[in-house]
This record gives C-alpha cells, sequence and structure tokens, in this order.
C-alpha cells in the first residue's frame, strides 16, 4: 500500500465529525481472573475510520467483540448510535444487523454458494426479497471485483476473494458500521493488498470502519484517527500522520521503531 496523506476527517472538508455512532465510556472485560480491558473510553463517529494497532495480547480484538456484543463487558457502557447495547432476543440480532464484523478467519457457510453467504443475512435478518437481496449481492460482489465467483463456493476461492466474500456480505446488511478484526492476517502477502484496496475504498466513500489490523500502510492512508492500545488500554489516539511522525508515549514510539525498522 502507498502511504499517502491521511483521509479528511469525516463530515467533510471543514473538519466537522459526523454524529456519534459508536461509544464506548470505561468499559472494563476480564476473562477469568485476568482482566483484558481498563476503563477503555473510545467514541467513533459517523463516517471516520478508525485504526486500532498495538502488540498482540493489548485488548484490540476484544474491543471489536465487545461493541457487537460477542463478549459481554464487566462494566462501563457501550451505545451504538445513541442506544445502549442490548442484552439478548430481537434487540441484540437487530444490533448486530447494524454492525458488519469482518473476521480474519472469514466465517463463510462452506456448503453455500458465494451468492448465498451473501444474501442470507439481508432474506433472515431484514426480510428482503430474495430477489431484491440476490441483485444487490450481485452489485456488491462486482464491487469488490469478485462477480464471476457468485455460483462458487468458498473453497473454490483464493483466501483474498473469500475475504471479499465476507466484506461483501457485511456490506449487504446496510450496517451503520463495519469492524474488521485483523481482516488480512490469515492471507498470503500477494493477496492482502487486493483486500485492502477495497477496505480503502469503502474508507474513501464514507463508511464508518473500526479495523484491526497490523498493517501500518493501510492506517496511514486510510485511517482519520489511529488509536494505539498496550495491555488493555487506550495509550494513544491522533490523526495518522501525528502519531507516525511524532508519537506522544515512549510505548508507542517502541511499538512504531519495531513494526516500521523490519
Amino acid at each position: 500500500m502507498t502511504t499517502s496523506t491521511a483521509r479528511a476527517p469525516a463530515g467533510g472538508t471543514d473538519g466537522a465529525l459526523g454524529r456519534p455512532l459508536v461509544v464506548l465510556e470505561k468499559v472494563n472485560k476480564s476473562f477469568g481472573p485476568n482482566q483484558v480491558l481498563f476503563d477503555i473510553d473510545l467514541t467513533v463517529h459517523a463516517g471516520e475510520v478508525v485504526v486500532v494497532i498495538g502488540p498482540s495480547g493489548s485488548g484490540k480484538s476484544t474491543v471489536c467483540r465487545c461493541i457487537n456484543r460477542l463478549e459481554t463487558i464487566d462494566s462501563g457502557r457501550i451505545t451504538l448510535d445513541g442506544v445502549p447495547l442490548p442484552a439478548e432476543g430481537k434487540a441484540l440480532a437487530k444490533l448486530r444487523a447494524d454492525v458488519g464484523m469482518v473476521f480474519q478467519s472469514f466465517n463463510l457457510f462452506a456448503h453455500k454458494r458465494v451468492l448465498d453467504n451473501v444474501t442470507l443475512g439481508p432474506i433472515k435478518a431484514r426480510g428482503v426479497p430474495r430477489k431484491q437481496a440476490e441483485q444487490r449481492a450481485r452489485e456488491l460482489l462486482d464491487r469488490v471485483g469478485i462477480a464471476a465467483k457468485a455460483d462458487s463456493h468458498p473453497a473454490e476461492l483464493s483466501g483474498g476473494q473469500q475475504q471479499r466474500v465476507a466484506i461483501a456480505r457485511a456490506l449487504a446488511m446496510d450496517p451503520k458500521v463495519i469492524m474488521f478484526d485483523e481482516p488480512t492476517s490469515a492471507l498470503d502477502p500477494e493477496m492482502i493488498n487486493e483486500v485492502l484496496d477495497v477496505m480503502t475504498g469503502l474508507a474513501h466513500e464514507g463508511m464508518t470502519m473500526i479495523v484491526v489490523t497490523h498493517e501500518m500502510g493501510f492506517a496511514r492512508s486510510a485511517a482519520n484517527r489511529v488509536v494505539f492500545m498496550d495491555d488493555g488500554r487506550i495509550v494513544e489516539s491522533n490523526n495518522p500522520d501525528a502519531f507516525f511522525s511524532h508519537p506522544d508515549t515512549d510505548r508507542a514510539r517502541d511499538f512504531l521503531s519495531k513494526i516500521l525498522h523490519h
């Protein structure tokens, strides 16, 4: 990826941000005796691309899983578009429809065609008629560059193609925000850019995105804001130019020195 200048702030060139869309306030999370998130405060605005980076085990993926309630929090508050996360039932299903998720392991249904993987959510969760869902799915598959694979099964696709199917599947739900949890970490190097190119296109189109990644080129070129986590805490948050040029903390400087000089 090229390391071009950062995107203009969400909401237009005047720097005005969109409405607060995802808000975490003093969020704590433990797995048994091990606390993995400590007082996380994070606000993601509509149209903003926030890239979360940090060493392995720093809590990045757990933040994503808490936002769509794949994990429950111990204390604190998370709201989506002003509404607290529901505990269960239909309200939780609606929340998950509004929060797209792209995992590192694709999570496609192996026995279903690509087209069916993309249409399943809109038909089942949104009640979209099949013909309409299939038309939209084909448009999205074309958008991510794999329209010709609509009738294939996931096993017939490369890892990069499977991940682009997963992105199309997330987009098919017309979510308010899409979270990407290390979407390129399971890919061969030559497949990484084809996925990052799709993600960069979404960023420039104004999709609200929370991206956990080790791809610093993407963070530089597509993010509005870089959030650096370490040991379950947000250590630093800044625009990409400032973060990569002049990190505020010794921990961030140490992290960047290790990953940018290899």
